[in-house]
């Protein structure tokens, strides 16, 4: 049904309210209160329908060559104009510490004692943990017996030598006992300290895996040891952006689940390898983690500009449509007032945007709205 057999049937609806209207007020002569509030009433319905009625016919436009009536397409149009367009790939990143450690000692011994808590900070060189050092101290104090008795045996037999009394071999005897009491101190000295488990550098106490009176053992986990200061990104990017990123290039780094938060830094190193299996390489970025607000293995995104055009013609990416013979989109002729069909290369989208490298001209009028409902050659109004 076209609107003009529409609006005879609402020009009817009126007259038949009207008709309502003063058969209500025939019928209600003996209530006038009544009679008024239906008149009110009813006038408020043909206002109504008077409205619909000017709205409907604003839509018509009237042919005066033919006297045809043409419906119009309403739509909405965006000028073309050269714009900048940056162009960017998001990949997954994962966050590490630079520094994070998981401590063991370096020789067999039972924990004596546990310095530190879990979550403590602590300073590089701090005692964490003590290993029981009894039978270490009990040979140290024997060895230091010995090698006073060595000393001044070598002392004497050193004096009689450089007076050409006793024999050299003597003398080097004494020598080779005093120097092998030395060495077998400095190493239980050695094995002392190493039984003192110290922090590797500045950071948390994040986890102690060993209770007191428990056995620690070299290259078994004791603790683990972290510094937030300084954090690491890694991400894999696929092999055919390999051309487009470089050491240096700054990169946004987004963290979802910290709302607003996100980072700008450079790329500190472009891997040389591509993995053969996911076809990718590998980048780092270092981020300084201002208030440790960021935590190891957070969820990150990290986007990188890939290409850059400071001035490119470019359309909501909804609006372009396809077919067999390619990429098209719907013209605004202005003074036709029609949309005219106009087949398009397209370049790069990002969010939702996408750049036009041949097919439209600086001044144009791309339909963006109302396009769904156009065609090539249909008649439209711009609104």
């Amino acid at each position: 049904m076209n609107k003009s057999k529409t609006n005879n049937k609402m020009t009817m609806k009126v007259l038949s309210l009207l008709s309502l209207a003063f058969l209500a007020a025939a019928c209600s002569m003996n209530n006038p209160q009544m009679t008024q509030q239906q008149i009110k009433k009813k006038k408020e319905e043909i206002n109504k329908l008077n409205k619909e009625i000017t709205e409907l016919k604003q839509d018509l436009k009237q042919d005066t060559t033919s006297g045809e009536v043409i419906f119009r397409v309403p739509v909405t149009v965006k000028t073309m104009d050269l714009e900048p367009f940056r162009h960017f790939i998001e990949i997954n990143g994962k966050l590490e510490a630079i520094e994070d450690a998981f401590i063991s000692p370096e020789i067999n011994g039972q924990i004596d004692k546990i310095y530190v808590e879990e979550g403590q900070y602590v300073k590089e060189g701090k005692l964490l943990v003590a290993q029981n050092t009894s039978l270490i101290k009990t040979s140290i104090d024997e060895v230091k017996t010995g090698l006073e008795l060595a000393n001044k045996l070598y002392e004497k037999q050193k004096e009689l030598w450089d007076q050409k009394i006793g024999s050299e071999l003597q003398y080097l005897q004494a020598k080779n006992t005093k120097e092998q009491a030395d060495r077998r101190l400095a190493s239980l000295e050695a094995q002392m300290d190493m039984a003192m488990i110290k922090a590797p550098f500045d950071g948390i106490v994040e986890t102690i895996l060993k209770k007191e009176g428990e056995l620690a053992i070299p290259g078994q986990q004791l603790i683990q040891m972290i510094n937030l200061k300084n954090l690491k990104l890694y991400g894999n990017v696929s092999e055919r952006y390999l051309t487009s990123i470089h050491q240096g290039d700054q990169v946004l780094v987004k963290f979802p689940d910290i709302e607003g938060l996100s980072v700008t830094a450079p790329i500190f190193r472009v891997g040389n390898m591509i993995d053969d299996a996911s076809r990718t390489f590998r980048i780092e970025v270092k981020i300084n983690n201002q208030n440790n607000r960021l935590k190891p293995n957070m969820y990150s995104v990290i986007e990188i500009n890939d290409f850059s055009s400071p001035g490119a013609f470019v359309v909501p990416s909804f609006v372009i449509k396809q077919d067999i013979k390619g990429n098209y989109i719907y013209i605004a002729d202005t003074r036709e007032l029609k949309a005219r069909k106009r087949y398009i290369e397209t370049g790069l989208s990002y969010k939702n945007q996408t750049m036009i490298l041949e097919g439209v001209s600086k001044g144009e009028q791309v339909i963006i709205k109302g396009f769904s409902q156009a065609s090539d050659g249909v008649h439209i109004v711009l609104k």
